[in-house]
């Protein structure tokens, strides 16, 4: 009996190793991998279709940078789990903990509460794009105002790195953003390529254009705060991604954009149909309004042609008589600044040129002088045909690389007009020029302009040679100067040519020195030393002396700041001028701002307003000065006395100091009446409970006289000359 139990065990256990024989391997290692992935919550956003969106099937979120993101995490051993975003943006997501990682960034930024962050390697590089309205061309990108949703702040964050000088203005939605481009708040609109390719599917985005010329590559990243745990997470997912191959990446980009993702709403319906449907219920309307729009066109073209035919001549397409004379007044109406000349131009013996080239060549001659001219003339300018040969050029006043310039790419020409063809023949052309003077602005007579260029000319023929006259070399030599100075300001701010001097302001009963005033000394790399006489007045009557300003405020600022480092406190009065207020209506806030980004204390930097200014405009004046003593800033009334005073004007405008001028003092006039004036306004501005100062001060005997009746605080040559700042910096 046992026997046969023993039996029967042995073959049931021979049946079961049998049968475990044919029973297919079990992957132990492979199970066990996967009941041991980890779970990786990622948090994405919803608003980037294809990179990043819900399918309408399953309502999970999906998109190109899902399925990178999920394939880099199994590489890794991680399940992931996508869930969208709650917060506005990523930099806001950063700092909730419910997420493990948060994607896509462009490199590591800080979060909205200003923590450090962490990212992977780069999961691919996506194109970004600009979007512009029908522009053919925009400006580079570190002068370009762009547009960005709000979603994307870190990736501005990116491009503001790549191109610190872009122009970033962010926007809720794409909708915003689109009316800001067409509005012109910004030039173009920058967003993922991908995401392009499906937001201008949308119909009222057709007109739209991709700038690929704009194109560039951005990293692809997960991210996450960087702490210990995190930077051991990022270096799994980082093994993950390096096992990408870039087939698989090619894989689920092109799945994605392959796809038919963009669908129709109501919107786009009524966009792409309503049209149709107004047209319908409009036809008749639109019947009888193409009726009386077609005469009144009609009626426009004629008075167009007839218009061009005075305005223009139809032969070359220059400006006739009538229309240059036009064109002359609304330019010097519109730059009232800008120096011009006016030239009176014709061809020596060109009724020689007609009887023996035939009219075809000298009509040939004509025209290649105006198209020659024009390639040279800016909208500022202009040219006009008078009659025949003569023409009438409106020039700014050109410098000699201008006339360098003229001469190689028009007159040159002109003259060997005929030699090029083969024919023995010189052109030879005769110019009068006349410069313009400020009179000319003032009481504009075009027809008077032209006699003098006339005349000019005439001179020319008289005395049988050709070139150029002109009519009033003095008053061309000045504009010729003016332009030279103009023109070479923002070289001579950069390569220090223009330098901040300081004269030293005194207490002559102490002897020591209480401040300085800020000076401009210039000297010109091929002009020499410019005095401020003469740079000064050219830099306001061409609107460039704010220009000049802001950098003597922004010199004096960092000296003050270099001062007080190194433990030496020092007051600084600069000018502010009335076109320095017309340019910037805000220089109040500007001063404020200024003193804050040097970390200086407003009364270290007195503001000095010349009194012609008060004169001028009172007003604009008046407001400007109160809001810079509300911000801190002591407001001196410069050159006090200089011939514009008004007593009312002390009364209006409330300043903190009085700068007086000691043209009383001068060797004109009746002396002791001048004394006289001088004492009573100084008792008077105490009594206005002002200070004032004296400048000018060159002798003892004016420095003693002033000091007699309360003013001993002074600045001149007596004293102190301008100087170097490091010769200022020397003075105790």
């Amino acid at each position: 009996m046992k026997r046969t139990m023993v039996f029967r065990w042995f073959i049931a256990a021979f049946f079961c190793v049998f049968i475990l024989m044919l029973c297919p391997k079990v992957d132990i290692e492979k199970v066990s991998g996967e009941e041991s992935r980890d779970s990786l919550i990622v948090g994405v956003p919803d608003d980037r279709c294809p990179v990043f969106y819900v399918d309408g099937e399953s309502g999970e979120v999906t998109g190109i940078g899902v399925d990178l993101m999920r394939a880099a995490a199994e590489n890794a051993g991680f399940e992931a789990k996508f869930i969208i975003i709650e917060e506005k943006n990523l930099k806001e997501a950063l700092d909730n903990e419910k997420y493990d990682v948060i994607m896509p960034f462009g490199s590591a930024i800080e979060s909205a509460l200003g923590r450090p962050t962490i990212v992977t390697d780069n999961l691919i590089q996506t194109p970004f794009t600009l979007v512009t309205t029908n522009k053919t061309t925009i400006p580079p990108m570190n002068e370009l105002k762009v547009g960005m949703l709000k979603s994307l702040s870190g990736g501005a964050e990116t491009v503001k790195e790549l191109y610190p000088g872009v122009d970033i203005s962010m926007y809720e939605n794409m909708s915003d953003s689109v009316e800001a481009l067409r509005s012109g708040k910004v030039d173009a609109l920058l967003h993922n390529s991908y995401v392009w390719s499906y937001l201008l599917q949308k119909p009222a985005y057709s007109k739209l254009k991709v700038h690929p010329s704009a194109m560039f590559s951005m990293d692809f990243r997960v991210g996450t705060l960087d702490n210990a745990d995190n930077r051991v997470l990022i270096a799994r997912l980082n093994s993950g991604i390096e096992r990408l191959t870039d087939t698989k990446r090619q894989a689920i980009v092109l799945d994605h954009t392959s796809r038919k993702l963009y669908k129709y709403d109501l919107s786009d319906y009524l966009y792409e149909y309503g049209v149709i449907i107004t047209l319908g219920l409009l036809l008749c309307m639109m019947m009888a309004a193409l009726v009386v729009m077609k005469a009144r066109t009609t009626r426009l073209e004629q008075e167009e042609k007839m218009r061009r035919m005075i305005d223009h001549d139809l032969l070359t397409g220059a400006l006739s008589l009538n229309g240059f004379k036009k064109r002359v007044e609304e330019l010097l109406r519109e730059y009232p600044d800008v120096p011009y000349i006016i030239s009176y131009n014709n061809i020596k013996d060109f009724k020689f040129i007609n009887e023996s080239f035939g009219r075809n060549a000298g009509d040939d001659l004509l025209k290649f002088w105006v198209n020659r001219s024009l390639d040279l003339l800016s909208d500022m300018e202009a040219i006009g045909r008078l009659e025949s040969d003569h023409f009438a050029v409106l020039r700014v006043m050109p410098g000699d690389d201008k006339l360098d310039r003229d001469n190689e790419h028009v007159f040159a020409p002109m003259r060997n007009f005929f030699t090029y063809r083969g024919k023995d023949i010189k052109v030879r052309i005769r110019s009068g020029v006349y410069v313009l003077t400020p009179e000319d602005y003032q009481q504009i007579d075009v027809e008077r302009m032209l006699d003098c260029a006339r005349i000019a000319e005439k001179k020319l023929r008289e005395q049988k040679r050709d070139g150029f006259e002109i009519y009033n070399p003095t008053q061309w030599e000045k504009g010729k100067r003016i332009a030279e100075i103009v023109n070479h300001i923002p070289v001579a701010l950069g390569s220090g040519e223009i330098r901040v001097w300081y004269q030293p302001q005194v207490d002559f009963d102490s002897g020591k020195i209480i401040g300085a005033e800020a000076l401009c000394r210039w000297k010109h790399v091929q002009l020499g030393w410019i005095s401020p006489k003469e740079f000064i007045p050219a830099l306001e009557e061409a609107g460039h002396i704010y220009e000049l300003d802001c950098f003597v405020w922004e010199t004096v600022c960092r000296d003050i700041r270099r001062w007080n480092e190194a433990g030496v406190r020092r007051r600084i009065s600069v000018n502010l001028s009335r076109c320095d207020i017309l340019a910037n209506g805000n220089v109040a806030e500007y001063f404020n701002e200024l003193i804050k980004k040097y970390g200086i204390d407003a009364d270290q930097l007195h503001i000095e307003i010349t009194e012609s200014a008060y004169v001028e405009e009172k007003e604009l004046l008046a407001e400007t000065t109160d809001k810079l003593r509300a911000f801190g800033f002591a407001v001196e009334m410069d050159d006090f006395g200089s011939g514009y005073s008004s007593l009312n004007m002390l009364k209006e405008v409330a300043v903190d100091r009085i700068k007086l001028d000691l043209k009383f003092q001068d060797d004109t006039g009746n002396p002791v009446m001048g004394n006289i004036i001088i004492k009573h306004i100084v008792q008077m501005i105490r009594e206005l409970g002002m200070d004032v100062i004296s400048e000018g001060v060159e002798t003892g005997e004016k420095a003693f006289f002033l000091k007699e009746y309360g003013c001993t605080e002074m600045q001149g040559y007596y004293f102190y000359k301008p100087m170097p700042c490091e010769e200022f910096e020397k003075l105790k």
